[in-house]
């Protein structure tokens, strides 16, 4: 991330000398006009700007390239492979002078993190170095690593993209979508407060990516329509005032008459004219006012842009299944404390996250109405009769719905599932009664998780036909052919190119360092080492590592950051003896708080692209949403989630890493 970032920078300086370059060469081609018709007052408009000297003394064009050593350009092209390479020879004194398990292991994960930083090497390879590097250097057997890249989260996590899928195969989540858009309203704040209820809505399901690269074209159609109908009622406005007003009539025929007796000057003259024109023509009222909507609509699509895709990120916080970190954090849980009795499953975090997302998102849409569209109530929010240009805005909407059609057979089966997928989740062992389950299949032991009713629920995705079963004919495919029998909702064709592999590979990754850290011994030292934290207030502790872990994430992976630090957090929990999850809970969501950079999200950089945003627009904006989200995390850890959680006991299960020898 943090490479992308000085690329783009580096890009911009280059295209800037690449102008410079150009500019001085139309001086030094000016410059000669002026010797040769130096006497021609037109001709010297075009040497206002000085020469600079470097290009009077050489005379030869400019290159930004020149300015960088030759040596330094190859060196920063080539830097991934230098990389890869210096890096690990750096780090090699720690295993080769302290000859322990907790060196060896300490090497690997530095390693990791660093090429996960630099990006280097793919995310998914540089996961896979444990399966190498565990087993060479004596820590795990390479079956011991092998197998935490498959484990129940991992099936939990395949089974919530497979729904996804099938819901963006069939469109599903267009429709829910532009559903809620007619019900809202186009009225600026509750268009903003649409779009972030429905992006917020969507990314608990889909992937926070596919929200926003969905919302945003929706978002840039209807605000183009409101301004072309503003723009359209102003020039009426305009056309009105002036057949009203004799003088302003007058005004205009007298001036054109003054200008057809003129003698019409030479074409030399006139661009001379023209240059000083529009140095002290004042503008014209419908000029300013023009401007004045450009700088209006300006604002409204970059407050647009950002409120999709920040209210995409909140709302993958919301569900177990609705972001990576999420199902790490589950995944660490088991792997770290075995004998959990499932203290986090689909209900207990949607009981904790639903509220605090809903507070966070609440939050955001004052601060980004504050941002750029002001509190004048009247104007954003709007009462009463509509006007004409939302009845147009409304349309666009409307007609977007209406190329959908009635839904198919196809989509009514797909929200079938969708449904019963939830309240299975909800209904597996919710807490405050025995769930179907505990009562079914559960007495013995935990036999049925989270990721089996997922798998179950995916599967029928390959089982229900797209269409209704009938003797008839059924309606041909896209390309016009006949269909013999219907297609099932989903195939592996569809499965195989929208699913992310390499997501599944990342979370193996954080799961074999975790198991790495447990059986090298590094966690109990670390452990150990941070034991006078102590003395600081557990409050001060999750606050302090929450602006860490959102500080941290701005420039790497949130899968990487979560699985990187969970580890270490679980065992500084256990040694200041505070609940784990009290600080692993805040530190998870705060890993999903990545507002301020264009490259510190997909859904950043897709919204960066649609919205004519500058950077400091969105670090200015996501700075303060980083701060609202810190806070509000911390305030559910130590109001509702202190009581869902039983954080003020320390729980016996947290005993169990203790334990071991």
């Amino acid at each position: 991330m943090v490479t992308d970032i000085v690329s783009q920078k580096l890009e911009i300086w280059f295209r800037t000398m690449e102008r410079l370059r150009g500019r001085n060469q139309r001086v030094i081609k000016r410059s000669s006009e002026e010797h040769i018709y130096g006497s021609s007052p037109s001709l010297a408009l075009h040497c206002r700007r000085p020469m600079p000297s470097s290009f009077a003394l050489t005379g030869r064009p400019f290159s930004a390239r020149r300015m960088m050593p030759r040596w330094l350009t190859w060196l920063w092209y080539h830097r991934n492979y230098l990389i890869i390479v210096i890096i690990p020879l750096a780090l090699l004194p720690l295993p080769l002078v302290i000859r322990t398990s907790e060196a060896r292991c300490g090497y690997v994960i530095l390693l990791m993190a660093l090429y996960w930083c630099t990006e280097c090497l793919p995310l998914a390879m540089t996961a896979l170095l444990p399966v190498v590097l565990f087993p060479m250097m004596g820590i795990m057997k390479a079956g011991e690593v092998s197998i935490e890249y498959l484990q129940d989260s991992n099936m939990l996590f395949i089974g919530g993209l497979l729904v996804a899928i099938a819901v963006e195969h069939w469109h599903l989540h267009k429709r829910i979508a532009l559903q809620v858009l007619m019900l809202v309203g186009v009225r600026p704040a509750l268009l903003m407060l649409g779009f972030m209820i429905v992006s917020s809505f969507l990314s608990m399901w889909i992937s926070n990516s596919a929200t926003t690269a969905m919302m945003l074209p929706i978002a840039q159609a209807v605000l183009q329509q409101l301004k072309s109908t503003e723009a359209r009622a102003d020039e009426r406005d305009f056309e009105a005032a002036a057949e009203d007003n004799d003088a302003f009539e007058m005004e205009i025929a007298q001036t054109h008459e003054e200008k057809t007796d003129e003698k019409q000057p030479d074409a030399k003259v006139q661009l001379e004219e023209a240059e000083q024109e529009r140095e002290w023509k004042p503008e014209s009222p419908l000029d300013a006012k023009k401007k004045a909507m450009e700088l209006k609509y300006q604002h409204l699509t970059k407050g647009m842009s950002l409120s999709v895709c920040y209210a995409a990120s909140i709302g993958g916080t919301a569900t177990l299944t609705g972001t990576t970190p999420n199902i790490i954090l589950k995944g660490q849980i088991d792997k770290l404390f075995p004998g959990n009795n499932d203290v986090i499953n689909f209900a207990s975090w949607f009981s904790f996250a639903f509220p605090n997302a809903m507070l966070m998102l609440v939050l955001a849409f004052v601060w980004l109405q504050f941002m750029f569209l002001g509190f004048n109530m009247k104007q954003t929010f709007g009462c009463g009769h509509k006007s004409d240009r939302d009845k147009e805005a409304y349309a666009v909407i409307k007609q977007e719905y209406s190329k959908l059609g009635s839904a198919p057979f196809a989509e009514r089966a797909v929200l079938a599932i969708f449904l019963l997928l939830i309240v299975l989740w909800f209904t597996r062992e919710p807490g405050f009664f025995d769930g179907w389950a505990t009562v079914l299949f559960n007495k013995g032991g935990p036999f049925v998780s989270d990721g089996t009713v997922a798998i179950f629920m995916s599967m029928l995705f390959f089982v229900v036909p797209s269409q209704m079963p009938k003797c008839g004919g059924y309606d041909p495919d896209e390309e016009g052919k006949r269909v013999n029998a219907p297609s099932t909702l989903l195939n592996w064709q569809v499965v195989h190119e929208r699913m992310p592999w390499h997501i599944i590979l990342l979370l193996g990754g954080g799961f074999a360092l975790a198991a790495g850290s447990e059986e090298s011994g590094l966690s109990k030292w670390l452990g150990d080492s941070l034991a006078p934290l102590q003395q600081i207030p557990p409050v001060g502790i999750s606050l302090l590592l929450c602006m860490l872990v959102a500080t941290f994430t701005e420039c790497s992976s949130n899968t990487a950051t979560t699985n990187l630090f969970l580890p270490i957090l679980a065992s500084m929990a256990l040694a200041i003896n505070i609940h784990p999850l009290y600080v692993m809970i805040p530190c998870t969501i705060a890993a999903s708080l990545a507002f301020m950079l264009p490259v510190a999200t997909p859904p950043n950089a897709i919204a960066f692209s649609f919205g004519k945003l500058k950077v400091m627009d969105m670090v200015k904006t996501g700075f303060v949403l980083n701060v609202i989200g810190i806070l509000t995390v911390n305030l559910g850890i130590n109001t509702w989630g202190y009581a869902i959680f039983d954080l003020g006991t320390m729980p016996h299960w947290a005993n169990v890493t203790n334990d071991k020898p």
